[in-house]
């Protein structure tokens, strides 16, 4: 199985025909993949920490804590308190992360029928949420009690939308099939 680095030095080989690259570096390639979760309405300090130590897992990086800015009575929430995790991964981890998703977590998503190619932005940005952390192979089927969803952003430089969809699918990410509408 390849590994998503060195299908992305491929990828080029395959792109040069559609879009008329002359030089490999006007290739798209990913600049960083950013994951990140929400404690939402967790107020155990146990369960903000169990968050933290899923993603450290997953990802193989400690999250950096995201805090409350403002003060918001209703949410029960003070400024200070830690609202969320975020890891950005970069080289060979980014990499790492990427096969381990697309081979690994993907086929184990209940129902899964591929992505849409919606989640990619204009600027060539691929964003997907992930209602089930427990994908991935790291957490172990005795934690169940407490599932939490994450997002994931994939940062490419690909200029635009039809760039960035051509350089996913050489990439082998399972993208929802375009069904054909007949009159």
């Amino acid at each position: 199985m390849n590994s998503t680095k060195e299908k992305e030095k491929k990828v080029f080989e395959l792109m040069k025909k559609k879009f008329g690259y002359t030089n490999s570096i006007e290739s798209p390639r990913f600049v960083k993949v950013i994951v990140s979760s929400g404690t939402g309405s967790m107020k155990d300090k146990d369960k903000i920490k169990l968050v933290e130590n899923r993603l450290t897992k997953i990802t193989g990086q400690k999250p950096s804590p995201c805090l409350a800015k403002k003060s918001i009575a209703s949410f029960k929430v003070r400024q200070g308190d830690v609202v969320g995790y975020q890891v950005t991964l970069r080289g060979d981890r980014m990499f790492g992360f990427l096969d381990k998703f697309i081979n690994i977590a993907m086929p184990r998503t209940k129902d899964f029928r591929g992505i849409s190619k919606d989640n990619i932005d204009k600027m060539g940005n691929f964003t997907i949420g992930i209602k089930e952390h427990i994908i991935f192979p790291e957490t172990s089927d005795e934690e169940l009690k407490d599932v939490f969803g994450l997002s994931m952003t994939m940062v490419t430089t690909a200029k635009t939308k039809e760039e960035a969809i051509a350089f996913f699918e050489y990439l082998g990410f399972p993208f929802k099939k375009s069904v054909q509408k007949t009159k």
